[in-house]
């Protein structure tokens, strides 16, 4: 009796506690359940550390496209001097076919049969110094385009390494845009998850923009970016419809008559350094150590700026958000 008493409690210890552990299952499920769906402002703390890992890559591509537009530059200029040598070789090269024509036709043949046949000795040398005189010009030709087909390889050499070197960038950039669009795209799933339920992103300008009114090049400026509240941000746009980071500081102070990189990292390059104290609206506020983000300063503490995908050209206080990296006044 005690022996069987032993086998059978084994077992039900192990159910009691199947049981318990089930029970312990379903109550944390649906514990866990009623916090599976983050709240907006967690899923804006989401995006905005995830966008902070892809902004810097689309400034990177933005850099990257003004090199590539300098380098198409240079070779499109390096081609244009290339064409008249180019030229040069190709009217060579049809003047020695057409005296090659000549001779396959039978023209040597023809002048040694009227050399031959010609009885005065002085008509007999006139005709062979002629001769003669054809085929060095002939012999001349051939050197000059020989020459001039090494003179275009040898300058050629440059810009096909350009070209060599374009193509290598394009199709990097083109597998890096890529990237950019699928990670943005992720970023767009999370917000219609945050935002089912209709939330929102908050009034776009809670306060005047800008503050107070600078006049000159820098009011030009900042009234133009604070047109674009509400437009959709677009990585590697600059405007008229959309804008990233950058490109709408720069197409604010190109409205202004100043041309400013496409690229955050070298506006800050471009720009003389003011300090806190000295901003004042239209100038530039350039976040985190890498530079990988620009907005422009509307007054009061608050700037204008294109933050990420999903947020358009909104309104916030210069603090809010990133570390500042330093103070930027173009022109």
């Amino acid at each position: 009796m005690c022996s069987h008493l032993t086998r059978r409690r084994p077992l039900a210890a192990r159910t009691t506690l199947l049981t318990v552990l089930s029970t312990l299952a379903l109550l944390f499920g649906f514990a866990g359940h009623a916090y599976a769906d983050p709240t907006p402002a967690e899923i804006e703390a989401q995006i905005d550390a995830k966008w902070n890992q892809i902004e810097p890559t689309v400034e990177e591509h933005n850099a990257v496209r003004i090199k590539l537009d300098l380098e198409r530059k240079k070779a499109d200029e390096l081609t244009a001097k290339l064409k008249p040598l180019e030229d040069e070789v190709a009217t060579t090269r049809t003047q020695v076919g057409i005296y090659a024509d000549y001779l396959y036709r039978g023209g040597t043949l023809a002048g040694i049969g009227a050399m031959l046949d010609a009885n005065d000795p002085t008509v007999f040398a006139e005709r062979l110094q002629s001769m003669d005189q054809v085929a060095r010009h002939f012999n001349g030709h051939l050197d000059h385009v020989l020459a001039t087909k090494k003179e275009l390889d040898e300058a050629k050499k440059p810009l096909d390494a350009i070209i060599a070197q374009l193509d290598a960038l394009e199709k990097e950039q083109a597998a890096r845009i890529q990237v950019i669009k699928d990670e943005i795209a992720k970023l767009d799933q999370l917000r219609l998850k945050a935002y089912a339920n209709g939330g929102g992103i908050g009034e776009l300008a809670p306060v005047p923009c800008p503050t107070t009114y600078p006049g000159g090049a820098a009011g030009t400026a900042i009234k133009y970016a604070c047109a674009q509240i509400g437009r959709p941000y677009v990585f590697a746009a600059d405007g008229p419809d959309s804008f990233d980071c950058s490109g709408l500081t720069k197409s604010a102070w190109l409205a202004a008559g100043v041309s400013l990189p496409h690229n955050a990292k070298a506006q800050r390059g471009v720009v003389a350094s003011v300090s806190r104290s000295e901003l004042r609206p239209g100038d530039l506020v350039f976040y985190y150590s890498d530079l990988h983000h620009v907005g422009m300063y509307a007054g009061d503490g608050w700037i204008v700026h294109a933050s990420r995908p999903g947020v358009p050209v909104k309104m916030r206080k210069m603090d809010s958000g990133g570390n500042i990296h330093s103070y930027g006044r173009p022109g």
